[in-house]
């Protein structure tokens, strides 16, 4: 492996702490199944990324209450109030990145417009969860975002604006593996809590089941001849910014 895929902390790693992180990671320890040292080193850094984001989300307090079940009606419609504004701006940061990809990337740019036009009502499913819980629309049409959203969306559309802004799959590797790891969980757990119907848990259950789909997508284009090194080291770090600003909202519900 070369200089720019070698990483001090890689080199820290025994082998049974990456087969860890490898096996729990949405890409699959399969991924990392290629001669590839590219691919490689994507999957082993994603991996650690992922393992660290798991660490800092479950010590989050509205997670760790939807977890141990001990989640209120009110905390739950909190969180909806709070996912809405960012759900609302990711639609247009995927827009925008697919708008800044260059004409030798189209098959990218053209996967990324599929990919908006997947995701630009989302929000509207939060606002129908909200009105099931009791919620009033007018709230949380007109709720602001909390400064962890605030941290989360600029750097997401300041990242999208970039010429040729391909290390956003790493943010995507995180957002749409939260969704394909821990959303159709999350529903289960707070209908048997609350006793919610489906009406209350639908943007969970929804991207419960297609994030998976998503994610074979985010697989096929990570092992691109795109995925430069210089890509790929941009990637992880974007990833682990991502990781650290998605918490961070979770962290400041309510704090507008």
């Amino acid at each position: 492996m070369n200089a720019v895929l070698s990483n001090p902390q890689t080199r820290e790693r025994n082998d049974s702490e990456t087969q860890r992180v490898l096996a729990q990671s949405p890409l699959g320890a399969s991924f990392a199944e290629t001669p590839n040292p590219v691919t490689r080193y994507l999957a082993v850094e994603l991996g650690f990324v992922w393992d660290e984001f798991l660490a800092r989300l479950n010590r989050v307090p509205v997670v760790q209450a939807v977890e141990d079940g001990s989640i209120t009606r009110q905390q739950y419609a909190a969180l909806l109030l709070n996912l809405r504004q960012q759900v609302i701006d990711g639609g247009r940061w995927i827009a925008l990145c697919a708008s800044s990809m260059s004409q030798e990337l189209f098959i990218i740019r053209s996967a990324l417009i599929t990919h908006a036009a997947e995701e630009h009502r989302d929000y509207q499913m939060l606002e129908d969860d909200y009105a099931a819980l009791g919620g009033k629309r007018a709230d949380i049409e007109s709720a602001e975002k909390n400064i962890g959203s605030e941290a989360f969306s600029a750097f997401m559309f300041q990242r999208a604006a970039q010429p040729d802004p391909l290390d956003l799959f790493g943010a995507m590797f995180i957002i749409e593996g939260l969704g394909s790891a821990k959303a159709g969980l999350w529903a289960e757990r707070l209908r048997a809590n609350l006793g919610l119907e489906r009406a209350g848990v639908n943007f969970l259950i929804y991207h419960g089941q297609n994030d998976d789909n998503h994610y074979n997508k985010l697989r096929m284009v990570l092992s691109l001849p795109f995925i430069t090194e210089a890509v790929a080291k941009r990637l992880v770090k974007t990833a682990r910014t991502v990781a650290r600003l998605y918490c961070l909202q979770l962290e400041e519900l309510g704090n507008v």
